[in-house]
């Protein structure tokens, strides 16, 4: 039970390009209010994974420090945002016998089903983020709460998210050095996931990609359940790269010439037309570069972006079974076209993440749906298993009221 009546927690997410800290409170009336925002660009992280320890903490602490005085409170606890290429996953699932003599399934058959089918022993060195349920089934029907029916098998799965100990424990220690508890740990995929679908969408099938600097997530939703969760190194840094090696230019130079110009798809076929790398630009001179090179070289790795995540998938991607198609969130998500590469590789429906009307201006760009995502994942478990989360998220139960 929550026995204060507002609680502030936050939700932070260190990314490779960006710090995110939001301060949320929430009330007995179980709404929540974005009280605070804290940004920072972000040092000591690589790929989604802690590199430089005193780099992370200094971006993360000012974020903090920004948040909580905008909020003009102290954070209680934080909820924090996971990625990583060490990041993996399974599905798990246990079938017993019911025990009653009348086959009437009770409260222990549940209890004992979901114990065996989350404890499956993960490597050394692994450690649990997640651990999702799937619908009941009895006999092989399917039913959302098995307790007084009558069957002889009762089975249940799990969708097990695990990382390495190591990394994840890198990225609670930089939270924990502001002095605050890292109560929730929440992966990037299932957060911006969570904000961008609806449960129709997730029913029918959807694919979800969060294109940021360093990496991209992925989630699959089907039936109505997450079906499969990832991430890959490759993210809008890749873009920046190929740009810098391809033209020439600086990094710098790259990522504004990426802004400006990049395309998911070519769009400007005269090989003529020229776009002016100026001395405003960290140049020493003034330089023309052809607009149709830089958007063949950003087309080319959206094209190969969108490949690998396809073949990552493997069977575990059906466009029959993704009626929803696909969205697009990220940083990355707004390069021009890039909808349209994504649709010439996955053959299905792409839409890029759309302005929320419950969030304000300042948080409503792509670049925000992880952190966002965290909270309305916590509402959405709240929901869907109350009894399993009453102790984590019980408190969230809608979101409203963004920056009052």
């Amino acid at each position: 039970m929550i026995s204060k009546t507002h609680r502030i927690v936050g939700a932070v997410e260190l990314g490779t390009g960006k710090v995110s800290a939001l301060v949320g409170e929430i009330s007995r009336g179980r709404t929540l209010n974005i009280i605070g925002v804290g940004l920072a660009q972000s040092h000591g992280v690589m790929k989604g994974e802690v590199v430089d320890y005193k780099a992370a903490c200094e971006a993360t602490h000012y974020a903090l420090e920004r948040a909580e005085k905008k909020a003009g409170t102290h954070i209680d606890e934080v909820w924090l945002a996971q990625t990583g290429g060490h990041i993996d996953s399974f599905y798990n699932e246990v079938s017993l016998a019911v025990k009653s003599a009348d086959n009437i399934v009770t409260q222990l058959d549940i209890a004992t089903a979901c114990q065996l089918a989350q404890q499956k022993e993960l490597p050394v060195g692994r450690s649990h983020i997640h651990a999702i349920r799937f619908p009941f089934r009895i006999d092989g029907r399917s039913v959302t709460n098995p307790e007084h029916h009558i069957g002889n098998r009762l089975e249940v799965g799990y969708w097990i998210v695990h990382g390495e100990e190591s990394k994840i424990s890198d990225n609670i220690h930089v939270v924990s050095g502001y002095h605050l508890k890292v109560r929730e740990l929440v992966l990037s995929a299932l957060a911006s996931g969570s904000l961008l679908t609806t449960e129709e969408e997730q029913l029918h099938g959807v694919l979800v990609l969060d294109i940021g600097k360093g990496v991209t997530d992925y989630v699959v939703y089907r039936n109505g359940h997450v079906f499969a969760t990832g991430v890959l190194p490759i993210g809008g840094d890749h873009f920046t790269n190929d740009l810098s090696i391809g033209l020439r230019v600086t990094v710098m130079q790259a990522e504004m010439l990426k802004l400006r110009y990049g395309c998911g798809m070519v769009q400007t076929h005269d090989r003529n037309e020229k776009v002016w790398l100026t001395k405003d630009d960290m140049s020493f001179v003034d330089r023309q570069i052809s607009k149709n090179t830089i958007e063949i070289i950003t087309a080319t790795r959206a094209h190969e972006l969108f490949e690998v995540v396809k073949k990552k998938l493997g069977l575990k991607f059906a466009p029959e079974r993704c009626r929803a198609g696909v969205v697009l969130t990220g940083g990355a998500a707004k390069l021009s076209s890039i909808d349209e590469a994504a649709n010439r590789v996955f053959g299905l429906p792409v839409r890029r993440c759309e302005p929320l009307s419950w969030v304000k201006d300042e948080l409503n760009d792509p670049i925000f749906s992880t952190v966002l995502g965290i909270y309305q994942f916590g509402l959405r478990a709240a929901c869907e298993h109350p009894a399993r989360t009453q102790r984590k998220v019980g408190l969230f139960s809608k979101l409203k009221n963004f920056f009052s």
